[in-house]
């Protein structure tokens, strides 16, 4: 057979992912602040793109039904010019023209900022790194100790603790010996905080019994030898070893309680995250009504002045701006379709999980995202996007969406049960057993299979219990 070349017609289907199709999928899963944050950028990229005022037009989709945010939506951009020239404040509009009365008011409501405190103007908390550099310059530190000194502290993981070797840091450093190192590694140990820069739990103890003048020899031998027992409450064996009283032990206890074993842990710890919710339920007599939080939300629109008097010249700028503006209307259509997915999700979730919004977390019902992407007539994977890093305010406290989709475990009746219920009433039983005599993970799936008749095993109540952080009996179990 020969080589030919040929015409041929061929009908096919495939997926063409363009650039705003997957804009809009992008914007689905973003958080709230991620949202923001893209919508701030579009603004300064796009000059056709303007935000309205929020004090002009209050169009926010905070509605009690879909129809009325759509509504709201559409009526937005015909409503905010008559509402510039009817509620517009022009006084503030004039700034610095305005009367030398309100001028004078405004400069007595500013803060001196002499009167602030030294605390309120730092911007960030201090690092352990930067708080042991700085008592290093501040001591006898010569040069060549300061850079054995900063080789330390690099090597400090977020515990305080020292995460390299004696040879591992002399292979940091030039010609420096062991004994130099190990001289800084003790000095730095006993800056603030002290016991820093320590390679084991009992050398970080230690250092801060010596530094704080407690050389009882049975602590020391506690510390240095038994922490293992201690930590599994074998007490007495140690009472026979040192010929001691449990009273004494326990004194010896409490002592050891008043140290810290992981001294850098406070300046590692991060800021709070304070989460805003996306979506708001509130009962309303029998029915719960879904309120979206647009509360500092951008509210978009074109803006009329450029898309009416700027010209194109050339063809080259005719595409830009024709770009432009479809990219603003994409954006502005993408929103209102991510907000309109994200109040039919959470509708479908009411639905499914209107016990929980009644009663709370133990009657949470299992449910998988398959559920409600059929009820509402969407693809899966659009339900998992809509739903990641998502928040919504219930009568119950605040809740991940993703907390609303949890696997399910079988009753006695054949019904089924949700496991982060199973998980809540777990919690409950732990935080109501004697702590003398706690609860062992065969004993709460007994009482869960007597309460819930829910089919649960051993294994299944420690896996849940792990889950939680939450320690096992022998751990919890208090001997004082």
């Amino acid at each position: 057979m020969g080589l030919e070349l040929r015409q041929q017609l061929k009908l096919s289907q495939q997926l063409v992912m363009t650039p705003q199709l997957q804009q809009a999928i992008k914007l689905l899963q973003l958080s709230r602040l991620e949202l923001v944050e893209s919508i701030q950028q579009e603004l300064m990229e796009n000059p056709f793109l303007e935000e309205l005022d929020p004090e002009v037009v209050d169009t926010a989709p905070s509605t009690d039904s879909l129809d009325d945010y759509e509504s709201a939506h559409n009526t937005a951009e015909s409503q905010a010019s008559e509402e510039v020239m009817r509620s517009a404040d022009w006084e503030n509009y004039l700034g610095e023209f305005s009367s030398v009365t309100k001028q004078s008011m405004g400069r007595e409501l500013e803060v001196p900022e002499e009167g602030l405190s030294l605390e309120a103007r730092l911007t960030c908390r201090p690092s352990l790194e930067g708080h042991l550099n700085w008592q290093m310059r501040l001591s006898r530190f010569s040069e060549d100790e300061l850079d054995i000194g900063d080789v330390v502290i690099g090597n400090l993981d977020s515990r305080g603790y020292l995460q390299a070797t004696t040879e591992e840091l002399q292979s940091l450093l030039d010609g420096v010996s062991a004994e130099a190192v190990e001289s800084v590694v003790q000095r730095i140990q006993r800056l603030d905080p002290v016991g820093v820069a320590a390679r084991t739990v009992q050398e970080c103890l230690l250092v801060q019994m010596e530094v704080l003048g407690l050389d009882d020899p049975i602590l020391v031998s506690l510390v240095r030898d038994h922490l293992e027992d201690l930590e599994k409450h074998r007490y007495k064996p140690l009472t026979k070893k040192f010929r001691i009283s449990m009273e004494e032990l326990k004194e010896y206890l409490d002592l050891m309680q008043t140290l810290e074993p992981m001294p850098g842990a406070n300046f590692f710890s991060g800021e709070p995250q304070y989460v805003s919710p996306d979506v708001f339920v509130f009962k309303n007599g029998e029915e719960f009504v879904i309120v979206l939080n647009e509360d500092g939300m951008p509210r978009l629109q074109l803006n009329s002045y450029y898309v009416e008097n700027v010209k194109a010249k050339t063809s080259t700028e005719k595409d830009y701006f024709q770009d432009k503006i479809r990219s603003a209307e994409w954006l502005m259509k993408s929103l209102y379709q991510r907000q309109r997915t994200l109040y039919k999700v959470m509708e479908s979730i009411v639905r499914f999980q209107r016990e929980f919004f009644e009663d709370g977390v133990t009657r949470l019902r299992p449910l998988i995202l398959k559920e409600v992407a059929e009820d509402i007539s969407m693809h899966e994977s659009t339900v998992s996007r809509i739903t990641t890093s998502k928040y919504v305010a219930t009568p119950h406290g605040i809740y991940e969406l993703k907390f609303f989709f949890n696997s399910a475990l079988d009753l006695d009746d054949g019904t089924q049960v949700g496991s982060e219920s199973v998980k809540a009433l777990i919690k409950q039983l732990i935080g109501e057993e004697n702590p003398k005599r706690p609860l062992s993970d065969e004993q709460i799936g007994e009482i869960l299979k007597q309460k819930l008749e829910v089919n649960i095993a051993r294994r299944t109540v420690a896996k849940y219990r792990t889950a939680m952080n939450i320690d096992s009996s022998s751990k919890r179990k208090q001997i004082f």
